[in-house]
């Protein structure tokens, strides 16, 4: 079989991407795939194409855990949902398994799903997202990745995600896709 080099969007300095549509892993074995390698963050889009990351620098690990506490003591407070950490993978409608940095789902999502759902890969999108930028994704042809990440969120069910990028202190508010084409018909009138 002949060797195709990997172009820059492929291969990075934290990150691999392979693409896996002839090898047909079952969610079992990706599920097996991702306990096997925990000290890497594995995701699958829908396209097929296995994404291996590395863990995050200390700082981005240090940020994203701020964020997930500020999240999860939000919800503590509200109690209509519940929160997930970095490391939690979603099987989205289009069939991509995602792993926001932080996430948010309401309680009666969560609780139609079985023990064995909840233990594994949960099989839909969260309510909420959030990303956030790590050093890598300051180039500008790794930045399209956290932003094409979000738009599939919103497109798959995500009512509200943020994007933040924390060395140009700016965040990206995502409304939901619904959201978007109320505003759009209510702008038109």
């Amino acid at each position: 079989m002949a060797s195709i080099p990997l172009i820059e969007e492929q291969v990075g300095e934290d990150f691999l991407l392979l693409n896996v549509e002839n090898v047909g892993l079952s969610d079992e074995q990706f599920f097996e795939l991702c306990s096997d390698n925990r000290e890497l963050c594995l995701e699958l889009t829908a396209q097929k194409e296995l994404i291996i990351m590395t863990l995050p620098g200390a700082k981005t690990m240090r940020r994203n855990t701020a964020l997930s506490t500020d999240l999860e003591n939000w919800a503590r407070q509200d109690g209509t949902g519940i929160t997930f950490a970095h490391d939690t993978l979603f099987h989205l409608p289009n069939g991509a398994k995602r792993g926001p940095d932080a996430s948010w789902v309401r309680n009666e999502r969560w609780d139609t799903l079985t023990d064995e759902q909840q233990e594994k890969i949960p099989p839909f999108c969260p309510d909420f997202v959030v990303e956030l930028m790590s050093p890598s994704d300051k180039r500008p042809v790794r930045f399209r990745m956290p932003q094409a990440k979000m738009n599939e969120y919103m497109a798959n069910g995500a009512q509200l995600g943020w994007l933040i990028d924390p060395f140009n202190r700016k965040v990206y508010v995502l409304p939901s896709v619904l959201s978007q084409k109320i505003s759009s018909h209510l702008n038109r009138d």
